[in-house]
């Protein structure tokens, strides 16, 4: 919930400089909902895909104050971002309701960036594969091969978000192993090997490379960093890297 149209159109159009010439790795951005049309025609004729960062399960109806998956498709968005931590500790989302949302956006055409992570409580408690895989079963239940070609995993930390403290990439990385074991037993290798999982936790330029060198880490969802368009394109360059 940052910014302005006005400071969203600047950050925009300077990143758009910033990453004229990138072509090795994809890039989206997820501005908040009033912003979403006006950075979309933004972005025309540039590499940089467009998401949200939340949805409402249903096409319409009378949700006062939510988003439809058919609204977010209309103003030109590729993802969702489903089941923050934000939304799951504030606003008390569940994973059968998380659920839901990616299966709805899945029917609209839009590709869910599902996250999962353990809160500190978790983690001190040794939980932290107890929970992740809880979490996976709930929201992934019911979906088939072809449903995660579309689907992005992204580990984010509670711990991490917004405090300024970052996973090791050692502790990123055995979580993003996990999980890419039980995609593999799940699914299969292939599904397991071509998924993406991001790491998520206060990615900035100065730790982005040792966390993205990770065999099993594939990309980051930034946070903070992202509001800043040289921080942003370091971190992509971190990833070219």
């Amino acid at each position: 919930m940052n910014t302005t149209a006005s400071e969203a159109v600047d950050l925009l159009n300077t990143l758009k400089q910033l990453l004229k010439n990138v072509e090795e790795v994809d890039v989206a951005v997820c501005p908040p909902f009033p912003y979403l049309s006006l950075i979309s025609k933004i972005l025309e004729g540039s590499r940089i895909l467009l998401g949200a960062q939340n949805m409402h399960h249903e096409a319409k109806g009378a949700y006062t104050g939510e988003v439809s998956p058919a609204m977010l498709k209309d103003v030109g968005c590729d993802f969702v971002i489903l089941g923050h931590s934000e939304r799951r500790h504030i606003f008390g989302e569940t994973d059968e309701t998380i659920h839901q949302k990616i299966q709805s956006a899945l029917e609209f055409g839009l590709r869910p960036i599902l996250c999962i992570g353990e809160t500190l409580d978790d983690r001190e408690a040794d939980r932290t594969a107890t929970v992740v895989t809880r979490q996976l079963k709930g929201c992934l239940n019911g979906f088939s091969r072809q449903d995660m070609e579309r689907i992005t995993l992204a580990y984010e930390p509670v711990w991490a978000i917004g405090t300024g403290r970052t996973a090791t990439p050692e502790q990123a990385e055995e979580v993003h192993r996990l999980t890419r074991v039980w995609i593999e037993r799940q699914f299969d290798r292939e599904a397991a090997d071509t998924i993406r999982i991001q790491y998520g936790g206060s990615v900035k330029p100065g730790n982005a490379r040792q966390l993205l060198e990770q065999p099993d880490i594939d990309g980051a969802l930034v946070g903070g960093a992202s509001l800043d368009a040289e921080s942003f394109a370091a971190i992509v360059q971190a990833a070219i890297a």
